[in-house]
């Protein structure tokens, strides 16, 4: 039984236009039952200095991920989510590729979700593992595409 509610109705990508998720090159992959992928490349926009991956910029992929996991496994006619705490472990450097991300829930409430988020290379080696809480709001979604954002 999958999580989310009319997931293959939903335009992650269109939603993400304009916004930091579209600066970093973050996108979804893949939707399964009960997890959600997405990966981020690490280039120009993802490195600090010293030309590894940002742990700032894997934080910001943990997050994106966990928020649009939770906008997707709420009725978004009803529920809006927001992140309320993000937490990163950096396990180990890289330099170029491309990193993944997997969520998956810890726990899904009716009013605060844990999302975990495990982010890999391209080998499959472990760089990062994230956990995320979001806050489940009873307000209608305020997600949108850039035309119809407030």
């Amino acid at each position: 039984m999958s999580l989310w509610h009319g997931a293959d109705a939903v335009d992650l990508g269109a939603m993400a236009a304009g916004t930091l998720i579209e600066t970093l090159g973050i996108e979804i992959v893949e939707i399964r039952d009960d997890a959600l992928v997405g990966r981020m490349p690490v280039d120009h926009r993802t490195v600090q200095p010293a030309g590894v991956l940002h742990g700032g910029a894997s934080v910001a992929l943990a997050e994106t991920l966990a928020s649009w996991a939770g906008y997707l496994a709420v009725d978004r006619e009803r529920f809006h989510v927001v992140g309320q705490e993000v937490n990163a472990n950096h396990i180990r450097p890289i330099s170029s590729g491309w990193v993944t991300a997997t969520v998956t829930p810890v726990n899904i409430g009716r009013r605060v979700h844990v999302w975990e988020i495990r982010i890999v290379d391209d080998a499959g080696k472990l760089v990062c593992i994230s956990r995320c809480t979001l806050a489940v709001i009873e307000q209608r979604s305020t997600y949108a595409t850039p035309e119809t954002r407030r």
